[in-house]
C-alpha cells in the first residue's frame, strides 16, 4: 500500500527530488493511464503548496482537448488546440509557464481564482497526447525549477502508463 509523507524540503529542486521518488512508487505496477493520471493528479494536489488545480486533458482530436483526471474545482471539459494556456502548449509543443493568467493573452477563466498556471505537454512517439496542468491563486507561484520538476513528474507518468490501443 502507498503512503503519502509530508515533504518539506527547503529548496525546489530537493522537493521535486522527494516527489519523483513518491509518485514512482505510487504508480510502481500500475499500468492504466486513466488510474495512473488520476494517482498524479490527487499527489500532485496534496503535496504541492499553493496550487488550487492539478490535473490532466487529452487530445480527443487534433484540434480539442478534453478534461481528463484532475483535483479541485470543476474544470472546462472542452479546450481548443491554440486556445488559453493548455492549447498553447500543444501548439507549441513545450511548456508553458504563465506568472499571471490575467496577462496571457486568451487565458480560458475555469477558476477565477487561479493566477498562475504551469502546463506541460505530454508526448510520445513524437506526438503530443495530452497536458499536466497545474494551477495556482498565487501570481508568480511558478518558475524554472517548477517547470524542471513538473516535467520530470510527467516523463515517469508516460513511462509507467501502457499506451496500447
Amino acid at each position: 500500500m502507498f503512503e503519502m509523507t509530508a515533504l518539506t524540503h527547503a529548496s525546489k529542486p530537493a522537493f521535486y527530488d522527494e516527489l519523483r521518488g513518491q509518485l514512482g512508487a505510487l504508480l510502481s505496477g500500475e499500468t492504466d493511464p486513466i488510474a495512473n493520471a488520476a494517482n498524479m493528479a490527487a499527489l500532485l494536489f496534496n503535496t504541492m503548496p499553493e496550487i488550487n488545480w492539478a490535473g490532466f486533458y487529452f487530445l480527443q482530436s487534433e484540434n480539442e482537448l478534453v478534461l481528463g483526471p484532475f483535483q479541485g474545482l470543476p474544470a472546462c471539459v472542452r479546450i481548443a488546440v491554440g486556445k488559453g494556456v493548455c492549447g498553447a502548449a500543444v501548439e507549441r509543443g513545450m511548456s508553458v509557464v504563465v506568472e499571471d493568467v490575467n496577462a496571457f493573452p486568451g487565458h480560458i477563466a475555469c477558476d477565477a481564482a487561479s493566477r498562475a498556471e504551469l502546463v506541460v505537454p505530454l508526448a510520445r512517439n513524437g506526438g503530443v497526447f495530452g497536458v499536466l496542468d497545474i494551477d495556482s491563486p498565487k501570481v508568480g507561484r511558478f518558475d524554472a525549477d517548477d517547470q524542471a520538476g513538473v516535467e520530470a513528474l510527467a516523463a515517469i507518468y508516460i513511462a509507467s502508463s501502457d499506451w496500447s490501443d
